[in-house]
């Protein structure tokens, strides 16, 4: 099976954590933390730098890493790093996604969270964030 490698943003702010719902692709419309593919010769948090500037328009500063995950998809095999990131500068402008929400701890259920990332949300729920 084809592995894929990325990196998701948890991009906090006001004890607030941001995502963003897919505007494109196979899982369109579904709820995940912005990120994407890291490339050859990148680290993951290069990566991650390069995929918000790309996704949001916006610099954001890689904290610390918060969960690694391996997801099965049908077709591909997902290996995800998660790390906690806040903005540096900018606006965070959907130029990929179609939609966004600021969500407290407890509003982390209202929305459609993509399989891979049920087990970033359960881990969020019981982490002291801010």
């Amino acid at each position: 099976m084809k592995i894929v490698h990325v990196v998701a943003a948890i991009i906090i702010k006001d004890n607030k954590i941001f995502a963003t719902q897919r505007g494109y692709g196979e899982f369109k419309d579904g709820w995940e933390f912005p990120g994407g593919k890291i490339e050859a010769g990148e680290t993951p948090e290069e990566a991650l730098k390069r995929e918000i500037r790309e996704e949001l328009n916006t610099e954001i500063s890689v904290d610390e890493f918060f969960i690694n995950i391996e997801y099965d998809y049908p077709a591909f095999h997902l290996s995800m790093k998660c790390y906690l990131c806040h903005v540096l500068s900018g606006k965070l402008e959907l130029l990929e996604h179609e939609n966004a929400k600021w969500l407290s701890k407890n509003e982390l259920d209202s929305v459609d969270w993509l399989p891979a990332d049920a087990e970033i949300i359960e881990k969020l729920k019981i982490s002291e964030i801010n």
